[in-house]
């Protein structure tokens, strides 16, 4: 179950910008969501070879290229159905548990 909320988590960060992955922890772990770089790569080299996002390299300032990842419109639809499917899932839980 936590891989699939990861999935979503993930795609719905990369949906909102072009993010480098130190910026996809941060952003977990603002909320509250702690994963680490080797749950992380796996997952973004995954989702990527499903087609799901893409990736660009950017020269950084200060140490090394920094890869880039952004969205493909397959991953903004699968990204809408993991959003539903969610929806879906609340809702049931919530008239079992409230």
């Amino acid at each position: 179950m936590r891989k699939g909320v990861l999935e979503l988590c993930i795609l719905s960060i990369i949906s909102k910008k072009d993010v480098y992955a130190s910026d996809i922890l941060g952003e977990l772990k603002e909320a509250q969501l702690i994963v680490v770089e080797g749950t992380l790569y796996p997952l973004l080299t995954r989702l990527k070879n499903e087609g799901f996002l893409n990736y660009r390299w950017e020269e950084s300032k200060s140490g090394p290229p920094r890869k880039y990842y952004t969205m493909t419109e397959i991953g903004t639809k699968v990204l809408n159905d993991l959003n539903v499917s969610w929806q879906d899932l609340t809702k049931a839980v919530n008239k079992i548990t409230i």
